[in-house]
């Protein structure tokens, strides 16, 4: 008899889930979403079990003195909508995600010039353009794109960077990128020339802030003498930790310089929704090359996954919420950047904010993930050849 009322009680609660799934994807309630403000109080959540919408009011600042740059301690990863992740919705509903998230606090976006090509500063511009000085979209350049299309090489000349720079400002419809990354090194520009150049287009007002992605700690030392960075983005998760070891992160702290980690739920995988059986789309997903998402990568590495699973259930949270509050925790000019194309994601994202957890039970779960090793590399060699300059 137990164990029938538990199933029932069960079938009542993925009901009532799926009711409360159902509602958040109804159209109208896109627009009606009040902001939110919360407290947060032990390792619940502070809504109170509330129907209100999740917002994020925290901030941080990327950065000190003249390059500070304070955004939302969330922001959001726009790349997913239109490159390298499979099946998207629709421009319109991309859009009204775009809008979903700033109206709940999100006030940092990213994209780059090499997504699509071209087409994800598009739909950002397209989206957030208007809103210019309430959100800030970030953009990179490096990656060498001709007539729309991606040549595998890079390209940081001077020149280059202003041709891209005049480009990104048209397609975001502004007249200031808030901070402009060097996407990838240029082994043939040396970084001081990056950097002036940079430094030229800040005094010109075209460029607020800048930063860079997968460089060593020797060149941000060798950057940031010419033009204070603001930010450095690198891969970092429960599953890539190289910053710690590189020497990348005691940069970033001596320097005062901020640190965005992308990909910080591992390209989706712990999240959860993602497996051995999982289908990605070979024409417009990165991980179709990616050694650890082969199926047997994904079976190996779903251990991980589970001890995400098991420890979100003992505290009431996502394996998503686990992954992102890890980094959060880290340190306070730490900001990750998950995206999304579903509502609920976004959601569950923004409720990380409202969970904190002590410094024991941090601890607990990175060296339970730590146990486990780690199946397949993850990039292959003509991609890793790209990051660590």
């Amino acid at each position: 008899m137990t164990d029938r009322k538990e199933r029932i009680s069960r079938r009542g609660f993925l009901k009532t889930a799926a009711a409360a799934g159902a509602a958040l994807a109804i159209s109208p309630a896109w627009n009606n979403v009040q902001a939110t403000t919360r407290a947060v109080s032990g390792n619940k959540p502070a809504s109170g079990g509330d129907a209100k919408a999740a917002t994020v009011t925290a901030h941080r600042t990327l950065g000190t003195g003249q390059a500070a740059f304070e955004v939302s301690a969330l922001g959001f990863g726009v790349m997913g909508m239109t490159y390298n992740r499979s099946w998207h919705p629709d421009k319109a509903q991309c859009i009204r995600l775009l809008h979903e998230a700033m109206d709940r606090g999100v006030t940092l976006f990213d994209t780059a010039i090499i997504y699509g090509p071209l087409n994800n500063e598009l739909l950002a511009g397209e989206a957030l353009g208007e809103f210019h000085g309430k959100v800030n979209v970030t953009t990179k350049f490096g990656h060498e794109v001709i007539d729309g299309k991606a040549t595998g090489r890079q390209d940081s000349r001077p020149a280059t960077i202003r041709r891209y720079c005049e480009e990104s400002l048209k397609r975001l419809r502004t007249d200031c990128i808030p901070m402009f990354y060097q996407h990838r090194f240029d082994p043939n520009t040396p970084v001081e020339d990056v950097a002036g150049t940079i430094s030229d287009l800040i005094k010109e007002g075209k460029v607020l802030h800048w930063g860079m992605c997968e460089v060593s700690a020797a060149t941000i030392r060798k950057a940031h003498v010419i033009c204070p960075l603001t930010a450095i983005q690198s891969e970092y998760h429960l599953m890539h930790r190289e910053v710690e070891k590189n020497g990348v992160l005691d940069v970033c702290r001596e320097l005062g310089i901020g640190f965005v980690p992308y990909s910080p739920m591992n390209r989706g995988f712990l999240g959860g929704d993602l497996n051995e059986y999982t289908q990605f789309d070979p024409n417009n997903d990165n991980r179709t090359t990616l050694p650890r998402f082969t199926p047997e990568a994904m079976r190996a590495n779903y251990r991980i996954v589970n001890v995400l699973q098991r420890f979100g259930r003992e505290r009431g949270m996502t394996a998503a919420q686990l992954a992102l509050g890890w980094l959060l925790q880290k340190e306070p000019w730490i900001v990750p950047i998950p995206g999304t194309t579903k509502l609920s994601h976004l959601e569950g994202n923004l409720r990380t904010l409202d969970f904190t957890l002590s410094t024991e039970e941090w601890k607990q779960l990175e060296d339970e993930v730590s146990a486990i090793p780690i199946t397949g590399d993850r990039y292959n060699a003509e991609q890793q050849k790209q990051v660590g300059f």
